[in-house]
């Protein structure tokens, strides 16, 4: 959707914004019903609701026997969605965690659920077998600030067997002294050895490694209050250890920040392998690896993009792609889209999952679901 071309501070830009946000905040408060009909896929794609009831749905991940676990953030809870019981649909869905601080986070390893919370990450042993009676979590570690702005985290192990686990900026734009803000970082299984992988990153909800390079991708979500169309999201690279990709000092591929942008030139960090819609808060992403969608679809980039919140006209709300040649980016297409119809969202995607049957599940924080999206020739 394209958007007026408002100036950042204009009073029309204003009164656009205020009746915007009034939708979504009524919407918000009215509660929102799964309307698939008017979600649009390309040919020979279908979606369904693979789990309801899953208040607050946003992380993915799964273990070997079926089991899909879904973070969330102010629900306070993690899920457990029993391996599919036909027609594409989970059989049950099981809170197995509850009253925890933003578990946005969910990753799996060796048969232990790891959960992460603002401050620190959490690990359920043995899970798959007592999801009805969970055990007492160990932790992990808990040297993570405290700060909740940008504070809830994704995570994931990467081909390097260390969990990833960045920490957001506490704020819109600034500069802190402590280095883990705007970072991605790493550690061992044990919760040892922690340290920063990735510098200038202002908040990643979601990343992935390439399935033959094994190297990190993640998206990044733009600062806000530069008007409707600055800047950008990003998709990023980080094929090795060190790198910094440029906040709070320049945004996108070479948008100096008014305030902190005199200190740094664009040039001397990683600019963004893509710039993704402005504001649309990209979120999970994820390669697609499985067999069940047409070969043209092998090692593409989906991204969920969760849709902006302080936009003239709203955008994202969507799942959209990155079409990768050579490993490089090189098309930045919609997917799915129809969670949004104007200025109503009835829903808001989160994440993204290849299942082993090579489905691809997608989380909505905002309806409390997680759909399934299949393919038939």
């Amino acid at each position: 959707m394209s958007a007026l071309n408002f100036p950042a501070h204009s009073p029309a830009r204003f009164f656009a914004l205020l009746v915007g946000m009034l939708c979504l905040l009524l919407e918000s408060a009215w509660g929102a019903d799964v309307r698939l009909n008017e979600i649009k896929l390309p040919p020979g794609f279908q979606i369904s609701v693979y789990a309801k009831g899953v208040e607050g749905a946003r992380s993915l991940t799964h273990g070997p026997q079926g089991i899909v676990f879904v973070g969330s953030r102010d629900a306070g809870k993690v899920y457990a969605l029993l391996g599919d019981k036909g027609g594409g649909q989970a059989s049950e869905v099981i809170v197995v965690a509850r009253k925890l601080h933003s578990p946005n986070g969910v990753a799996f390893r060796n048969g232990s659920l790891y959960v992460a919370e603002i401050n620190r990450v959490l690990r359920y042993d043995n899970i798959q077998a007592r999801l009805r009676n969970p055990p007492e979590p160990v932790v992990v570690n808990e040297k993570f600030p405290t700060d909740a702005h940008h504070g809830w985290k994704f995570m994931a192990f990467g081909p390097d067997g260390k969990l990833y686990v960045p920490v957001g900026a506490p704020c819109n734009v600034c500069e802190r002294e402590d280095p883990r803000f705007a970072s991605v970082m790493r550690m061992n299984a044990d919760g040892t050895d922690l340290e920063i992988f990735a510098r200038g990153v202002r908040n990643t909800v979601g990343f992935d490694w390439h399935p033959v390079t094994k190297e990190l991708w993640f998206t990044d979500n733009g600062r806000d209050w530069l008007g409707d169309d600055l800047p950008p999201d990003e998709l990023n690279h980080a094929p090795k250890k060190g790198l910094h990709f440029g906040f709070p000092y320049c945004h996108g591929k070479n948008i100096s920040d008014p305030e902190f942008g005199r200190k740094h030139l664009c040039s001397e960090f990683v600019p963004p392998e893509l710039e993704l819609g402005p504001h649309v808060a990209s979120l999970g992403m994820r390669f697609y690896t499985g067999r069940m969608f047409p070969e043209t679809y092998r090692n593409q980039i989906f991204i969920a993009e969760h849709g902006s919140w302080n936009r003239s006209l709203p955008i994202g709300y969507r799942i959209t792609m990155a079409r990768m040649e050579n490993n490089r980016p090189v098309k930045y297409e919609v997917f799915a889209e129809g969670w949004l119809q104007r200025f109503s969202a009835w829903g808001r995607p989160v994440d993204v999952l290849v299942m082993p049957d090579g489905a691809l599940l997608v989380s909505d924080d905002k309806a409390g679901v997680v759909y399934r999206i299949s393919y038939k020739k």
